[in-house]
């Protein structure tokens, strides 16, 4: 007897893509109201596939899916917005996708579970790559410090991170949490330039206009920083973010000033 579960809609982004069988493809979404989710695209590597090009990660999509009994099966898809097809074509932009991607990925362990915060910044990181109107290490650099504020991990930056002491903090400790200061600097802090702090204050906060002015020096050690804290909290190492092609600022300069 075949099992028929019940039909939903939902707004997803494209995580990832698996292939299954000759002409299937497992699909992971991360969608609004059902959190993250595997499901089966049939047929979608055939070239008559009805929808198998709007099924290209890092797309925004409206997708209807069917209850299954392991995997959900996807039904209908609708392209919201597939910007994924202009990041493919850009290294550093697809470098940087495939780590918010992961990442997103990696938060959301408990599949089907909403979190729709962590949601809204993974779609808006991807809408702002697609954009170009920032350089893509600071995107990423702004989703990791959001995600991790929602996970509840954001590292201390305006204050101490063990007493509270409000800042500027020279040390920096991932394990203490941030910034440090000099009454709880433990051993082996690091020292990052005030100016590295600031960009990432200001990369948590929004504050695009100060992110975008920082120098490339300040903007490697912030990512340094931001990796590190990330992958204290994860317990191991993102597979992408070695990827990350992080040379991108003097293009985006160069696009700006055109």
């Amino acid at each position: 007897m075949q099992f028929r579960g019940r039909l939903y809609r939902d707004d997803a982004v494209v995580l990832r893509l698996q292939k299954l069988g000759e002409s299937d493809r497992i699909v992971t979404l991360f969608t609004r109201h059902h959190g993250r989710i595997r499901a089966v695209a049939k047929g979608v590597r055939r070239t008559m596939s009805k929808f198998g090009g709007r099924l290209e990660p890092f797309g925004h999509v409206d997708v209807q899916l069917m209850e299954g009994r392991t995997l959900d099966v996807i039904s209908q898809v609708e392209g919201v917005d597939l910007f994924g097809r202009r990041l493919m074509a850009d290294y550093p932009r697809y470098t940087v996708a495939s780590a918010i991607a992961e990442t997103a990925e990696r938060l959301t362990p408990v599949e089907q579970e909403p979190s729709l915060k962590l949601y809204l910044l993974t779609l808006g990181a991807m809408r702002a790559l697609s954009l170009g109107e920032h350089a893509s290490s600071l995107v990423l650099d702004a989703y990791l410090l959001r995600a991790m504020s929602a996970a509840g991990w954001a590292p201390a930056l305006r204050e101490c991170a063990v007493c509270g002491t409000p800042g500027p903090h020279r040390g920096f400790s991932v394990p203490a949490g941030g910034a440090v200061c000099p009454d709880c600097r433990p051993p082996g802090a690091g020292h990052p330039a005030p100016a590295t702090i600031e960009l990432m204050a200001a990369l948590a906060e929004g504050d695009w206009p100060s992110a975008d002015a920082s120098e490339p020096v300040f903007r490697r050690e912030a990512s340094g920083l931001v990796a590190a804290h990330l992958q204290w909290h994860l317990e191991r190492a993102l597979r992408s973010l070695p990827l990350v092609d992080r040379d991108d600022t003097a293009r985006i300069r160069k696009d700006t000033a055109s």
